[in-house]
């Protein structure tokens, strides 16, 4: 059954408007059978004091991850994931979270490299909803397992690797560095204001501009407008819609938010997501770095 697209006005521009919902259709569709609606925070506990009623928790790092090689769980093991939940191959799975949808722009992208069908971005997430006095609950969502098929995970298309990365440097092609300028700069390892760590060496691939991620969100949380995505990637940094793109940060979630946006909100049909991202180069050997 196809669930009908969020008619929001300001989706309206973006090249891919079925991709986002509102807190309005979201609160329309609470009790709709056809909708899951996933919460995927930083804060793994923050699902504990309060979610949105039904909602569902996907941890990042026990759902997501493989527990033993630095790799996202296999076909068979998603196919697991998706059945527990009662998530079935036509399910509409809406993701919110918190600290700007981070984390489940970071599931979304995971839930695309196994081809799930229907995906979509709760506008502003979890602040939004907290914000706007919406209904939270911390009952425990319990939802009839379901019969999910073992897909295909095609890593290719949308995900680098180190060995994409490196010529495409050498090549000159577009690198988007979604980290803090501190971090680009080589000065930290980490953001302002978390430990810092993650790899032996600052700064940034070769080649690569620095955009970080939060650029293209408001202060609300939500996204900016399509011409204002524009005016920053395009007019500013000088991206073509046709380029060869990838998109990186530390560990891979803020540089899912900018895929996100590249693909699903400006309309990029070619961009990459390098989720070793720089505790995988920043520790490599005999690989090339750059600071300013």
């Amino acid at each position: 059954m196809t669930v009908t697209a969020d008619p929001a006005e300001k989706f309206q521009s973006y090249a891919h408007p079925e991709r986002l919902v509102t807190t309005d259709w979201v609160a329309e569709h609470l009790d709709d059978p056809s909708v899951v609606i996933v919460e995927s925070d930083e804060d793994v506990l923050l699902y504990h004091t309060g979610h949105i009623p039904g909602a569902i928790k996907i941890d990042w790092v026990a759902d997501l991850n493989d527990q033993l090689m630095r790799d996202y769980l296999d076909a068979d093991q998603f196919a697991a994931l998706m059945s527990r939940h009662g998530i079935k191959p036509d399910s509409t799975v809406v993701f919110y979270g918190d600290n700007f949808n981070w984390w489940a722009s970071y599931a979304l992208w995971v839930f695309e490299l196994f081809g799930h069908a229907d995906t979509r971005v709760l506008d502003g997430g979890r602040a939004k909803w907290v914000a706007e006095g919406r209904e939270m609950t911390t009952e425990e969502t319990e939802r009839k397992a379901s019969d999910y098929p073992v897909p295909v995970r095609s890593d290719r298309r949308i995900r680098a690797f180190i060995g994409d990365v490196l010529p495409h440097s050498k090549e000159g092609k577009p690198l988007i560095d979604v980290r803090s300028p501190e971090e680009f700069r080589g000065e930290r390892l980490h953001m302002p204001e978390y430990p810092n760590e993650g790899a032996l060496r600052g700064g940034h691939i070769p080649g690569a501009r620095n955009v970080p991620w939060k650029k293209a969100a408001n202060d609300d949380a939500t996204f900016k407008t399509y011409d204002d995505l524009r005016d920053i990637y395009v007019e500013q940094v000088g991206l073509d819609p046709h380029d060869d793109v990838i998109a990186y940060c530390r560990i891979g979630e803020r540089s899912s938010h900018t895929w996100f946006v590249l693909t699903q909100l400006l309309g990029f049909p070619t961009v990459r997501n390098y989720d070793g991202s720089w505790t995988e180069y920043g520790n490599a050997v005999r690989v090339p770095i750059e600071r300013p």
